[in-house]
């Protein structure tokens, strides 16, 4: 089974945080330390990553990041039309930024702020969880009147980070430019306190706005209150037209008009580090849907990308592995 889209239309368009990640590998005590409950997202001021920095056993791995921004070039290195949106400062953490995405084959769309650019702490500890903490900088300065209808020119899907909840405003202007233009809108639900704290404004988006709801079980469980995987998955498709659940090394289910499509998952579920792992998930799943590809094997592909990017350190795939991902697309298999 597959789903159509206009021909004219071929990008995918993701819309989140401009961030430059910071990875450091610190074991539990660490997080325990800090208050920090593992496998969250906390939002913070620069100063407060600044002392964790100062507190980590090793300087951290910078690259750059932001979850819609790892889907983005994802998309970007599997050969598919991507653009972000999102907002950068004015600084060398920007340059940086802007021209890693085009290294990538992203287009970038990029507004920017005199604030300095985002970044976030990642905090992996041993069972390859991670913990983040956000400073959003030039990131949380994105206006709601700068989102219009040719931030999405080309769309056929337009990706939005669940992180952009917490600023309602322009949530809705994303959510309203991106219908505007006739694209589907896939939301990836981000983090399990991302749902927690913003309940009330995905009851009033998810129904109206929403064609693709992307969830792990923490997610999914925050958001349905479901701990049974199948209702829970049936409660997320509810209002959608697509439906994800990811259960980490179980693999996923994908539910469309009532049929749930059972993808497995890659490898023995070890991993070194789930950083991006969902958001190249998304990446891989959203370019098989754009290209005709069946549920199994959007799945697939989703699976293959997310397996790859937790065999090393950050949510950026290297070369010989997109060489084995590709593999898997139609004209090589």
């Amino acid at each position: 089974m597959t789903i159509s889209f206009d021909p004219d239309r071929s990008a995918i368009v993701c819309v989140g945080s401009a961030l430059v990640d910071m990875l450091a590998g610190e074991d539990d005590s660490f997080l325990e330390a800090v208050g920090a409950a593992k496998g969250g997202m906390t939002l913070v001021e620069q100063t407060f990553i600044d002392d964790l920095v100062s507190k980590t056993a090793n300087p951290p791995t910078v690259v750059s990041g932001g979850s819609a921004c790892n889907t983005a070039v994802g998309v970007g290195c599997l050969g598919g039309a991507a653009r972000f949106v999102g907002k950068r400062g004015e600084d060398e953490l920007g340059d940086v930024f802007e021209t890693d995405l085009m290294a990538q084959r992203v287009e970038p769309y990029l507004f920017r702020s005199e604030a300095p650019t985002g970044r976030v702490l990642s905090v992996i500890t041993p069972d390859a969880q991670r913990t983040m903490f956000t400073y959003l900088g030039a990131s949380a300065e994105m206006r709601p009147e700068e989102i219009t209808r040719k931030c999405f020119d080309g769309a056929a899907i337009v990706h939005v980070e669940g992180y952009l909840l917490f600023n309602p405003d322009l949530m809705m202007a994303v959510l309203k430019a991106a219908k505007a233009s006739g694209a589907r809108i896939s939301l990836d639900l981000a983090s399990f306190n991302v749902v927690e704290e913003s309940r009330a404004l995905l009851n009033d988006i998810v129904a109206d706005y929403i064609d693709i709801l992307i969830a792990n079980e923490d997610e999914a469980f925050a958001y349905t209150g479901i701990k049974d995987e199948q209702a829970s998955l049936q409660e997320l498709g509810r209002n959608t037209e697509i439906a994800v659940l990811k259960t980490g090394p179980r693999g996923s289910m994908i539910l469309h008009k009532g049929e749930t499509t059972r993808v497995e998952a890659l490898g023995d579920g070890c991993a070194v580090d789930t950083t991006g792992a969902g958001d190249l998930w998304a990446a891989g799943f959203l370019f098989g849907l754009v290209n005709g590809y069946s549920f199994t094997k959007s799945g697939n592909l989703g699976s293959a990308c997310g397996y790859e990017v937790c065999q090393l350190v950050g949510a950026k795939v290297e070369e010989a592995g997109w060489q084995r991902i590709k593999k898997l697309l139609p004209e090589n298999a």
